[in-house]
C-alpha cells in the first residue's frame, strides 16, 4: 500500500468511526437525567452491598476519591478469612465497616459507617445514599441492582453484571428507564490499552480482523463432582439462608462460600464470567461486536449439573457488522492457551502469561495482556514501524472516577450498563454452550438458542419464589 493509499484509509477510518466515537462525547446534564444527579461540589454517598473480597478491594479503591464517601455496608457474613485466596486478610461486613470508618475517621472522628445484615433494610433506612457499589456474588448481582435501580440510585457493579443473559436484558432497561449513573466492574475497559486496542484496529493497523483468541489460568474453584454430602454447620456470624437469596434451598458447605462459589453454576458463572468479560472487552470493543451466529464449546474438563468444569476453548462465529466482515472468537482457560503466533519473537512471552489477547488480522497481529493492557503488534519491529494511531477516544481517569464523574452528570460511564450488558450477554453465552452440551444457533434479539430449547433454562434460571426482578 502507497504513502497516499495509508492516508486516504486513514481519513476513511476517521469519518467511518465518528459514530463510534460520539458515545464518548460530552452531551448536557439534562440529557443524562438532570436533578438525579449529584452536584459537582457535593460528595457522592455510597453504600457498598457485598463486603467480601472484592467489596473490600472496591471500598479502598473508593477511599483515594475525596468527593466520595462509604457511609453504609450490607453482607449476611459478619467476617470470613481470605489468607488462602489471592484477596488475603480477612473481609466480610465488620472488617470492612471498621476500615471505612478508620479511613474517614482521620477527618472526622465522629463518623460512623452504619452495618447491615440484609442489603434491603439498607435500602429501606438509608435514604440519603446516592450510590450502591455492588460486589456480591454473581447470583445476587441483578437482583440488588435493580433493587438499587427501582430506588432511582447509582449503581456500580462487579463483573459479571449479572448471572444469565435474561438478567443482563432486564437490568440493561431498568438502567435506561432509570437514568441514573452505572458502571460495571471490568475495570480494564479503563484502561489506555483498550482504547488504543479499538484505535489500531479502527486504523487498519493489522487489516481486517479474522480471528481472536483469549484466555485466563483462572479456574479450578470447584473440583469432583455433584454437591458435597458432608453437612458441616454453618458458622457462626453467618446467615446462609439469606446469602442463597435468589437460589433454591440447600445445605450450607465452605465450598460454596466465601469464595469458591464461582465454580457453581447456581452461584457463579466460572472462569468464562469471571475472566473473559476482562481479557475479551478490548475485541468487543474495537470490532463492534454484538449478537453470534453461534457459539460451541469444543473442549472441558467435565459437564456437571453442580459444578463448573475447567479448561474451557469456546468459540463464538460472528458475521459481518457495519463496516467488519465476519470474525471467529476463542476463549482459553485453565492450562488452555490459543497456539503460539509464528511471528512472536523466540524467548517472548505469550500475552501476559496468564492472561491476554491476540487480534489476528490479514496484515498482522495485535497482542495484549489481561485487562486489556499494552497492545503490540508482532513482532516488535512493526510496532516500532507502525508507531501510533489516530486518537479518537477520550481517556478514562481511572473507573471508579469514571463512575462518579457521571454520578455528577458528567457523560456516561465508559462500561454503563447499556455496554456492559451487551458484553455480558456475549461472554455468558459461552456458559450456555458449555451447560448445554452442544453448539448453539443464537437469535440474539429474541434471546433463543434455535437448535436447543433445552439451554432456555440456563439463558433464564428458576429462582426461589418472591425474587421476581420486576419487585427487586
Amino acid at each position: 500500500m502507497s504513502r497516499a493509499d495509508a492516508k486516504l484509509t486513514r481519513r476513511q477510518f476517521i469519518r467511518a468511526t465518528a459514530g463510534a466515537a460520539a458515545a464518548f462525547t460530552i452531551v448536557p446534564r439534562h440529557v443524562l437525567g438532570g436533578a438525579k444527579f449529584v452536584a459537582p461540589s457535593e460528595r457522592v454517598y455510597i453504600a457498598v452491598i457485598g463486603c467480601g473480597g472484592q467489596g473490600r478491594t472496591n471500598a479502598r479503591g473508593l477511599f483515594s476519591q475525596d468527593d466520595a464517601q462509604i457511609v453504609a455496608v450490607a453482607d449476611p457474613m459478619d467476617k470470613a478469612n481470605y489468607s488462602r485466596f489471592y484477596y488475603r486478610g480477612v473481609a466480610g461486613r465488620l472488617p470492612v465497616k471498621a476500615e471505612v470508618e478508620a479511613h474517614y475517621g482521620q477527618q472526622n472522628p465522629q463518623f460512623r459507617c452504619n452495618d447491615y445484615v440484609d442489603f434491603r433494610k439498607l435500602l429501606e433506612r438509608e435514604k440519603n445514599i446516592d450510590a450502591i457499589l455492588c460486589a456480591t456474588p454473581d447470583h445476587w448481582h441483578a437482583y440488588v441492582t435493580m433493587a438499587a435501580l427501582h430506588r432511582g440510585k447509582h449503581v456500580y457493579c462487579e463483573k459479571p453484571l449479572t448471572h444469565n443473559i435474561y438478567e443482563a436484558r432486564t437490568v440493561a432497561k431498568a438502567a435506561a428507564e432509570a437514568g441514573v449513573a452505572t458502571q460495571m466492574g471490568n475495570q480494564g475497559r479503563s484502561d489506555e490499552g483498550n482504547r488504543l486496542t479499538c484505535e489500531m484496529v479502527w486504523d487498519g493497523a493489522i487489516g481486517e480482523v479474522k480471528d481472536v483468541h483469549a484466555w485466563s489460568s483462572a479456574g479450578g474453584w470447584s473440583s469432583g463432582r455433584g454437591r458435597p454430602k458432608e453437612r458441616p454447620s454453618v458458622p457462626r456470624g453467618f446467615d446462609w439462608r439469606l446469602w442463597l437469596g435468589p437460589k433454591l434451598p440447600r445445605a450450607y458447605h465452605p465450598a460454596y462460600a466465601p469464595y469458591n462459589w464461582r465454580g457453581w453454576w447456581d452461584f457463579g458463572t466460572g472462569a468464562v464470567g469471571d475472566m473473559s468479560v476482562h481479557n475479551l472487552d478490548p475485541a468487543f470493543a474495537a470490532l463492534k461486536l454484538g449478537h453470534p451466529i453461534s457459539v460451541e464449546c469444543v473442549q472441558t474438563d467435565f459437564l456437571d449439573a453442580e459444578v463448573i468444569g475447567g479448561n474451557n476453548h469456546v468459540i463464538w462465529e460472528f458475521g459481518p457488522r457495519e463496516d467488519m466482515g465476519p470474525v471467529t472468537v476463542h476463549w482459553y482457560d485453565g492450562n488452555l492457551q490459543p497456539p503460539r503466533p509464528p511471528e512472536l519473537e523466540e524467548g517472548r512471552r505469550l500475552g501476559g502469561g496468564g492472561n491476554g489477547i491476540l487480534l489476528i488480522g490479514d496484515k498482522g497481529t495485535i497482542m495484549g495482556g489481561g485487562w486489556s493492557g499494552s497492545p503490540r503488534i508482532i513482532p516488535e519491529t512493526k510496532m516500532r514501524e507502525y508507531g501510533k494511531p489516530p486518537r479518537l477516544l477520550p481517556r478514562s481517569p481511572g473507573h471508579h472516577r469514571n463512575w462518579l464523574d457521571a454520578c455528577k452528570g458528567e457523560p456516561k460511564a465508559c462500561s454503563d450498563f447499556s455496554y456492559g450488558a451487551r458484553l455480558t450477554e456475549f461472554v455468558l453465552l459461552g456458559d450456555v454452550a458449555i451447560r448445554a452440551g452442544k453448539k448453539i444457533l443464537w437469535d440474539g434479539p429474541n434471546m433463543k438458542a434455535t437448535n436447543a430449547p433445552e439451554a432456555q433454562a440456563f439463558i433464564q434460571e428458576r429462582y426461589r419464589p418472591n425474587y421476581d426482578l420486576a419487585d427487586a
